[in-house]
């Protein structure tokens, strides 16, 4: 697979069918780099063989980010993610988004590194939180390191909002199922983009060859096989990828 080339920022406007109606949509999307991008280590993969590393100009490391994604349908703002919120507000407000009015926040999981800017005291004190039930469940569940989770289901516990793999979401959001990096992990098709969450660390690796796992993944199994999936229904649909921790939206 050629890697793809990378677009830093807000893409045009793309469209899609508004759902239960004729009308067209517009959707805008922005990346919302959580702090300055870096490299990833290749020993975060496993043992790459040397050749691989050779190939795909990766010594130095992977090329990588901590990263929100804002998209806007119609104008209406959706906040995928939160980073650990080091520059989220500002970052809204760059696109015209008052994190106090804020209504609509779609989480892909739930780790620490997507969930921080939450965490913070009348952050979105409007904000619904959508979250998978089996990736809610199996947080609640844990029996340990799950800290941070139960305190986050705490907080909005009167706005959090579950939702099955196949709904359709505020907007016209259509998650899916991919499993992996965690139990309940998200991706979140609208308009032309795919949120992919953590389905890649390492894009540059990754693409190429979707059976190395990051040592993130709890289930390395399940994460190849979402990765494979999901690589190729972008590709098929022609979908721009957006994951947290890409440095920018991807096209294959």
């Amino acid at each position: 697979m050629k890697f793809a080339k990378f677009f830093i920022g807000g893409l045009c406007a793309a469209s899609m069918m508004a759902c239960g109606g004729p009308k067209e949509s517009v959707v805008e999307a922005w990346w919302l780099p959580d702090r300055d991008p870096s490299n990833n280590p290749v020993s975060l993969f496993g043992e790459v063989p040397e050749s691989i590393v050779e190939e795909l100009g990766i010594q130095d490391g992977i090329p990588a980010s901590m990263s929100a994604y804002l998209v806007k349908v119609d104008g209406m703002p959706i906040l995928f993610d939160t980073g650990f919120g080091n520059r989220l507000a500002e970052g809204l407000a760059e696109q015209g988004v008052d994190a106090a009015e804020l209504e609509y926040i779609y989480l892909t999981h739930l780790h620490g590194d997507h969930i921080g800017g939450l965490m913070k005291p009348d952050a979105f004190p409007k904000a619904t939180v959508y979250i998978s039930r089996p990736e809610f469940e199996a947080w609640k569940n844990m029996e340990s390191g799950n800290t941070q989770q139960l305190q986050l289901f705490e907080m909005y516990a009167d706005r959090i909002s579950l939702f099955e793999f196949g709904d359709v979401l505020p907007g016209g959001v259509l998650p899916m199922d991919a499993k992996g990096h965690t139990p309940g992990h998200t991706v979140f098709e609208v308009g032309n983009y795919l949120i992919i969450g953590d389905l890649m660390h390492g894009a540059a690796l990754q693409m190429a060859y979707p059976e190395y796992c990051a040592s993130f993944d709890m289930n390395h199994e399940d994460a190849v096989a979402s990765r494979v999936k999901y690589l190729q229904y972008a590709k098929e649909k022609g979908l721009t990828l957006a994951g947290m921790h890409m440095p920018g939206f991807v096209e294959q």
